[in-house]
Formats: C-alpha cells, sequence, structure tokens
C-alpha cells in the first residue's frame, strides 16, 4: 500500500499560524514605531534649530541690558537705582537659565520642559518691567509691546493653540497690577488691552496654521521623495529587462537553435544525449529569463507561475509532485511573488537531490492577512541545526524571508519528511 502524504494536520498548522500572527504583529508595531520616530527626529530638528535662534535672542536682550545697567541715566529710567542689586541679580539668574537650557536643547524631553519653563521666566521678568511705575507702568509702558514677541515665541517653539496661555496670562497679570496699584484705567487703556490681546490671537493662529502647512509640506516631500526612488527604480527595470531580452535571450536562443542543429548531425547515441541535455538546459534558462523578465514587467501571476513550475519540475523529474491553491489571489510585489517562487525552487531542488521523496506536496494558501507557502515531502529528512558546512540554501531562504519581513519555518527530523512554511504578509 503506497503511503500517503497528509499536508494539513489541524493542531500543527494552528500552532504554526499563531506564530506567524504573533511575530507578524510585532514587526507591524515595530515599523509603526519607525515611522513615528522618523517624524519626532524631523520635528526634534525643527525644535533644535528655533530654540538655538531663542538662545541667540536671548544673548542680544541680555548684552541690552548690560549697557542698561552700565549707563546709570539709563539705570534711573528703569528705576533700578544707584546700586542695582536687584536688577544684577535678575540679570545674572537669565544668563544662567539661558546657558542652562542651551545646553539641553539637544535631549528630546527635557529640552522641550526646559524651553518651555524659562520662556515662562523671561515672561515674568518682562511683567516685572512692564509694571514698574519708572517706565509708564502697566498698559502705559512701551515695553508692553515685548509681550507680542513672547507671544510668536511661543507660538513658533510651541505650536499649538495652548501656546497662547502664557502670554495671555502675562498680558492679563499686567492689567491686574495695573489695578492693584491704585492706577485709574482708562478708556484708552481698555482698548490697548482689547487691542493687544486681538493681536496674540492672530498672531497664534497664523503661526499654528503656517506650521502646520510646513509639516504636511515635510510630509509631501517626503512621499514625493519615495514617489520618484519608485519610479527610477521601474525605469532601471525595465531598461535591464530589455538589455537582459536582447542580450541574453538572443544568446540563449542561439544556442537552443545551434543544439538542434548538432542534435540532427550527431550519430552516436551518447553525444545525442549530451546534446540533449545541453538543449534542454537551455530551454529551462530562457523559460527562467523570461519568467524574470515577466516579474521586472509586473507581469507574473503566481499561482500560475507555481503551477507550472511544479507540473515542469515533476514532468523532469519523474517525481509526484502535486499542487494545491486555497484562498483568494491577491496581488503581490515583484520581490514578494521572487521570494515565494525561489523558496519553492530551493525546496523542491533540496527534495529532489538530498531527501529522495515518492511525493512531494505544494500548498499556496492566501490567507486574510497572509500568503503562506508550504512543501511538504515524504523524504529521509534531516536536522536542520546540522546543516552540512558549504550548503548555503537554508541561509538564503531565510534571508530572502527576513528581507520582506516574513517567516520561515523548517520542520524535519531524520526519517520523517521535510516541511517548509514561508509566510508574508498580503501588503509586506
Amino acid at each position: 500500500m503506497e503511503p500517503t502524504l497528509a499536508l494539513e494536520d489541524d493542531k500543527p498548522d494552528s500552532h504554526r499560524r499563531a506564530r506567524v500572527r504573533a511575530v507578524l504583529e510585532r514587526r507591524k508595531l515595530t515599523d509603526s514605531v519607525s515611522a513615528e520616530q522618523a517624524v519626532a527626529s524631523w520635528e526634534q530638528e525643527r525644535f533644535m534649530a528655533r530654540a538655538r535662534a531663542l538662545f541667540y535672542a536671548r544673548l542680544m536682550f541680555l548684552t541690552l541690558g548690560l549697557l542698561i545697567l552700565a549707563v546709570p541715566r539709563w539705570s534711573l529710567y528703569f528705576g533700578f537705582g544707584p546700586q542695582g542689586t536687584f536688577a544684577f541679580a535678575g540679570y545674572f539668574t537669565m544668563l544662567l537659565y539661558s546657558v542652562a537650557n542651551f545646553l539641553v536643547i539637544d535631549h528630546p524631553k527635557a529640552g522641550r520642559w526646559v524651553t518651555y519653563i524659562t520662556l515662562c521666566f523671561d515672561l515674568v521678568i518682562m511683567v516685572v518691567l512692564i509694571a514698574r511705575p519708572q517706565v509708564g507702568g502697566g498698559l502705559q509702558s512701551p515695553l508692553l509691546a515685548t509681550q507680542l514677541l513672547f507671544t510668536t515665541l511661543f507660538a513658533i517653539l510651541f505650536p499649538n493653540p495652548l501656546a497662547i496661555l502664557p502670554p495671555m496670562l502675562a498680558l492679563l497679570l499686567t492689567t491686574w497690577l495695573d489695578l492693584l496699584f491704585n492706577r485709574d484705567v482708562t478708556a484708552v487703556e481698555v482698548l490697548t488691552l482689547l487691542w493687544y490681546s486681538a493681536l496674540n490671537v492672530i498672531i497664534i493662529h497664523v503661526l499654528v496654521y503656517l506650521s502646520g502647512r510646513e509639516a504636511a509640506a515635510h510630509r509631501e516631500v517626503v512621499e514625493l521623495q519615495g514617489d520618484l526612488k519608485e519610479i527610477a527604480v521601474v525605469e532601471e527595470r525595465n531598461r535591464l529587462a530589455r538589455e537582459i531580452h536582447d542580450g541574453l535571450g538572443a544568446s540563449l536562443s542561439s544556442m537552443i537553435i545551434q543544439a538542434e542543429f548538432i542534435l540532427g548531425m550527431a550519430k552516436d547515441d551518447s553525444l545525442r544525449s549530451e546534446i540533449q541535455e545541453l538543449k534542454t538546459t537551455a530551454e529551462e534558462s530562457i523559460e527562467e529569463l523570461r519568467r524574470n523578465l515577466r516579474m521586472m514587467h509586473e507581469d507574473f501571476e503566481l499561482t500560475q507561475g507555481l503551477a507550472d513550475y511544479v507540473k515542469t519540475f515533476g514532468d523532469r523529474t519523474q517525481v509526484d509532485l502535486r499542487f494545491e491553491r486555497s484562498g483568494l489571489p491577491r496581488k503581490l510585489s515583484p520581490d514578494a511573488q521572487l521570494a515565494f517562487f525561489r523558496i519553492l525552487q530551493e525546496c523542491l531542488s533540496n527534495a529532489v537531490k538530498h531527501a529522495e521523496p515518492r511525493q512531494v506536496r505544494v500548498k499556496l494558501d492566501y490567507d486574510a492577512d497572509q500568503v503562506h507557502l508550504i512543501v511538504h515531502d515524504d523524504g529521509k529528512g534531516f536536522d536542520p541545526r546540522r546543516t552540512p558546512r558549504g550548503h548555503y540554501g537554508l541561509l538564503n531562504m531565510r534571508e530572502r524571508a527576513m528581507k520582506l519581513g516574513g517567516i520561515l519555518i523548517v520542520d524535519s527530523a531524520p526519517g520523517h519528511g521535510t516541511r517548509v512554511s514561508f509566510s508574508l504578509p498580503s501588503s509586506p
């Protein structure tokens, strides 16, 4: 009684599918994290450039502040007095935290938090300067326009509608200090408060909108670069396909014609056998060439291609090869189709060369989100952990699977046949 080869075993197959899905989920999560990291990297670089600009702007203010403290008349105008102890303490405090902010700009999290906090410190210093009665005080102060500068800085560094809160709180605090010092708020000052509030809203809206447009433009540029790369790859692939067809294809065709001509002239049976083998090899080579050209032109249908190859290989080797397909076929990328075809070639070649099987079953299974290729033979089997030196077939198959985010599982043992399962996401 001929032994039968069971291709499907529910329990092992369910375990295999569970392992495949678990690994694919981890890889999808990794890909998603990588994309988010790429976006975060661009945003971090943009923030660092703007934070450095803030540092240089602070240096300009500190230089101006040092001049004010050095000139007695200017110092008295701002109400710092002849000694100016408080003013010098505030000056050096601002200098220290500005330098500290510059040193941590490169840190992904600390840089943003320190920049935000130091900007709030700058706002406090601004409110103190504006509220001093020596320079007009409150909403009458000529320094009030500085509040709009801080609104701009907050919107540039932290492009979010909530960035308006600290500058608006500073404006409201200035108005409250005006009232606290028993100053009468006139209608002009009320108009000034409304005017500055409107300007704050406009600045935040415009800068947040422009920042969003910048981010969208950056994404479009990245996508366009990817499209241009794909176009370049397609053009180069088509060029290579033309060169291969016109060069190597013509040479193989000439070889087949020459082999047929010599075969007709040869009389010795052993010589005719060798010439026929040469002709068969050339025909297989040109068929392989045509298949690769179809893949390069994305005109290769995976299911039909695998079925044809299984039939041709079975006819040539006289091994009982059977092909089965399940599920609804879907279009895969050329690289994915090539990987399936090469792995099938390697599996069948290894089975015939080393396993001496009586039957080999090949199944192409289109799952909901994956495509599986299963090659199962009833040959001698082997220990996958002890691959002979100089044999790179399994290593090459694993590398193909790894590059496309797929999974290759080899189940075999001496005397128990071999089962190779290759699984790939439907959209790798």
